[in-house]
């Protein structure tokens, strides 16, 4: 199996994985390596069933039976493994994202099957529990969503009667040399979402946002960019680096998606952070980043299921 993980592209990737017991002996040695466990109890040394996929837990409170695919977002799914990994490979790779209705003619998949793949790509592409960013730190914010002259008329009366903002703002910290993390600000303020995501020995560059005041009282420093008087850089103080980051989300926005719903925003943040924070490594590495976190599951009827209106 050591060869399987010698290609260089995706064309050797799906020679070397076009067979699914191989897809599977694959996903068991990048997730497991010589040490299945069981994904209920988590208990050690299962044993395989004479399908050759299936394993069962040897714990006597469990005695489940279970395969690769369960507890990752494989789980349950109907679509080939090679097809998956192939997906993961191709959305992984490019550089601002792909439509699904490129995705499923490339995978030759229906469209409702390649927007299904892609948000529970999408789903692992988060960082589940993030380090706060630290040393100095760029903050910015945008607004996305279209303008409502330039909707139908159905889909505007729909975004009235429901009360709420198609304009979303979504908040960019930069870290210099470092990460960069996109959250949607929701409810929160945006001094709390800097809060959740800035370490307090940190120094904060902002623009004159009045939301932004008093952050010198709880951080080592804060300075501020006045835009509106011509001023882009004072030394140390600029923020150049998040707006370039908020420039690549915005060409995948509205570049290839063109139209992203606010209940689903949060997940293409996901996405173009973990792209930005990967661009330095190879695609190769980056698809092995991305299969060793494959574990959770989205389902389908949670990912269509309607936010309830604020």
């Amino acid at each position: 199996m050591t060869q399987l993980l010698e290609f260089k592209n995706l064309k050797e990737l799906m020679i070397r994985l076009s067979d699914e017991k191989v897809c599977r002996q694959y996903m068991e040695q990048m997730r497991w390596g010589n040490a299945p466990f069981c994904p209920h109890c988590n208990g050690a040394k299962p044993y395989r069933l004479k399908d050759g996929k299936t394993f069962r837990c040897r714990e006597k409170t469990c005695r489940k039976d279970f395969t690769v695919t369960v507890g990752t977002i494989f789980e349950n799914s109907k679509i080939k493994l090679s097809t998956w990994l192939a997906a993961l490979y191709i959305l992984t790779a490019h550089k601002k994202g792909l439509s699904s209705h490129q995705l499923a003619r490339d995978l030759g998949v229906t469209q409702k099957s390649a927007w299904f793949i892609e948000h529970r790509i999408r789903f692992i592409m988060n960082e589940p529990d993030p380090e706060p960013l630290e040393n100095i730190v760029e903050v910015d914010e945008c607004y996305v969503g279209g303008k409502f002259e330039n909707m139908n008329r159905g889909r505007r009366k729909k975004w009235q009667e429901s009360g709420q903002d198609n304009k979303v703002p979504v908040m960019g910290l930069l870290q210099r040399d470092g990460k960069a993390r996109l959250t949607v600000i929701g409810a929160n303020t945006f001094k709390e979402v800097i809060r959740k995501n800035v370490h307090k020995d940190s120094v904060i560059v902002t623009d004159t946002h009045l939301a932004y005041q008093g952050l010198q009282y709880e951080y080592l420093g804060h300075e501020t960019i006045n835009h509106s008087e011509s001023e882009y850089r004072r030394g140390m103080a600029y923020t150049n680096s998040v707006e370039g980051f908020f420039s690549l989300f915005k060409r995948t926005i509205f570049g290839t998606y063109h139209q992203v719903s606010p209940k689903h925003l949060h997940r293409y943040c996901s996405e173009s952070s973990y792209r930005f924070n990967s661009r330095k490594i190879k695609d190769k590495d980056r698809f092995i980043q991305a299969i060793s976190h494959i574990e959770g599951r989205l389902k389908y009827k949670n990912l269509i299921q309607k936010p309830p209106i604020q």
